[in-house]
């Protein structure tokens, strides 16, 4: 079974930088890591290799240090990894991400079975694993939590929905975007590191693609932030003390002076 997953280096929460020229993060030279929910993704991938046999191939768009999150995919049980990177790539929102990464997927062929994180933590659009199924004409299963069966013909699985789940049976090739519920991701093997220590990581650039430069990269996203703002502290607010009788009483008096309650 030929698996590729999607996964992304997103910037550390505790060290979120905006550029004030285009209104995207900044994301060369800040501390970043393997996005939460792609460790799933991965796991599962190299989960079902065990399983079915075949080659778990593991691709990335970003800057050139996002060869990291590569490196810690190999130590985990990749067979092969792709960094796609090119300047002409910069600014992508999700549409733009998902037309490229899907341009990708279809240079390496024969995908199998794709799988993606559900989101991604700084953007939680959970946008661009069904983007790429639609660039790709290909069935998707959103949000699966677990999966109950798989061959090269075929999957069952498990979807999460706001009052339970749903089983889920759809052919193959396919793309599934995964919760963090499916699985416990393992720690990378001592020879696993040493692979992704001496790997070379291959790089694909926008040419290597043959993707269309007006659908990538900024000029290729309808979606533009026009401002952004840090929100404003909140206050202390106003603590009520006494019993229970004399707080409820001037809870209402307070509100009635402040013309919340008529």
């Amino acid at each position: 079974m030929n698996i590729i997953v999607c996964v992304k280096q997103v910037p550390d929460t505790t060290d979120v930088r905006i550029d004030p020229k285009t209104n995207t993060l900044i994301r060369e030279g800040v501390a970043s890591i393997l996005n939460p929910f792609d460790a799933y993704a991965l796991e599962e991938a190299v989960q079902i290799k065990e399983k079915c046999g075949g080659k778990v191939t593991v691709i990335t768009m970003g800057p050139p240090q996002a060869e990291a999150v590569l490196r810690d995919a190999i130590a985990i049980g990749a067979d092969e990894v792709i960094l796609i990177s090119d300047r002409a790539f910069a600014g992508a929102d999700t549409l733009a991400t998902s037309y490229t990464l899907s341009q990708a997927i279809r240079k390496i062929g024969n995908a199998d079975l794709i799988l993606c994180g559900k989101q991604a933590i700084d953007g939680d659009t959970a946008q661009v694993g069904p983007g790429i199924a639609a660039y790709l004409d290909m069935p998707q299963i959103a949000f699966v939590k677990k999966v109950r069966e798989i061959s090269n013909e075929k999957a069952i699985v498990e979807r999460m929905v706001e009052d339970g789940y749903e089983v889920v049976e759809s052919s193959l090739p396919l793309l599934m975007t995964v919760v963090k519920d499916i699985n416990e991701p393992r720690l990378p093997s001592l020879r696993g590191k040493m692979l992704a220590k001496k790997a070379e990581i291959p790089v694909w650039k926008a040419a290597d693609l043959n993707a269309d430069v007006s659908r990538i990269g900024l000029e290729g996203s309808p979606t533009w932030v026009d401002k952004i703002a840090t929100p404003p502290p909140r206050s202390g607010g106003e603590i009520f003390q006494g019993e229970a009788a004399e707080i409820v009483e001037a809870f209402i008096k307070k509100l009635q002076a402040d013309q919340l309650l008529q």
